[in-house]
């Protein structure tokens, strides 16, 4: 029996669960591309810093978009349909073109086409990455997504410590990244440069992505505490009715067993 591909959602998909290959080859590949389509956000900074694509901005892009092209040919080669696999991921193709168009763009100060085109780039990044992660949204899943906050939250500090001349210290970097990601806007440290500002469009949209999920996973374990709440009544009082009718048949047992006694 053919192994079909599992449901899909924002343009992706996984193998299904029935393909154990598959899956763990998906497995594998997750981490290694997260990490590199993290890099990249740092690498649109690089380059907009810069003014001009640096050879570490272009590798990034490049590592990216080869890590996200061999894992998809490597995890549909072990379906039954790898081009049905493929066809199901088209998110991930068209990030793949995107990554390999920002290393060859021209310099986002020079060019508002190749700014746009990269900021999209990086938009779908971070839809890529949330995606990856929303199989943490478990109650086993929350102490890997607390960390994951905690880690945006540090990464964030590092960006604002760096691209903001106001931003004196990585802990005022991480008390501005938690006030932007939270939309709190405290205001008593605000971004002022344009690179500092497009930052906290991606720390705004990051932040709503990784507290959505922490919150997501709290409410499943709330959800998941109370159902098997209802699960234990309801064998409880399963088991009492099996113990009623067991007791009920003994009865009759033992009721039939006197009728057919001789007088």
């Amino acid at each position: 029996m053919p192994h079909r591909i599992s449901t899909r959602s924002w343009g992706l998909s996984r193998p299904s669960q029935l393909n154990t290959a598959a899956t763990h080859a998906e497995q594998r590949w997750r981490w290694p591309v997260l990490i590199a389509l993290l890099c990249t956000i740092p690498a649109f900074y690089i380059e907009l810093i810069e003014s001009l694509p640096t050879p570490l901005a272009i590798a990034i892009y490049l590592v990216a978009a080869g890590l996200v092209g061999l894992s998809l040919w490597r995890v549909g080669r072990l379906c039954s349909h790898p081009q049905q696999y493929w066809r199901s991921n088209m998110l991930d193709l068209v990030l793949m073109a995107g990554l390999l168009a920002s290393a060859l763009l021209p310099p986002s100060a020079e060019s508002g086409l190749a700014l746009a085109g990269r900021l999209f780039v990086s938009l779908l990044t971070l839809l890529r990455m949330v995606w990856a992660i929303k199989s943490w949204v478990t109650r086993g899943g929350l102490g890997y997504l607390l960390l994951l906050a905690l880690m945006v939250l540090l990464f964030c500090g590092v960006g604002f410590w760096v691209l903001e001349p106001r931003v004196k210290t990585p802990a005022d970097g991480m008390w501005l990244a938690f006030t932007t990601a939270a939309t709190v806007g405290y205001g008593d440290i605000v971004p002022t440069t344009a690179a500092a500002k497009i930052f906290s469009v991606f720390v705004v949209l990051l932040g709503y992505a990784v507290l959505s999920l922490v919150t997501a996973a709290i409410a499943a374990m709330w959800v998941e505490s109370t159902e098997r709440e209802v699960e234990k009544d309801i064998l409880r009082d399963l088991h009492a009715q099996l113990r009623s009718v067991h007791e009920e048949l003994g009865a009759v047992r033992e009721e039939l067993r006197q009728l057919k006694r001789p007088d």
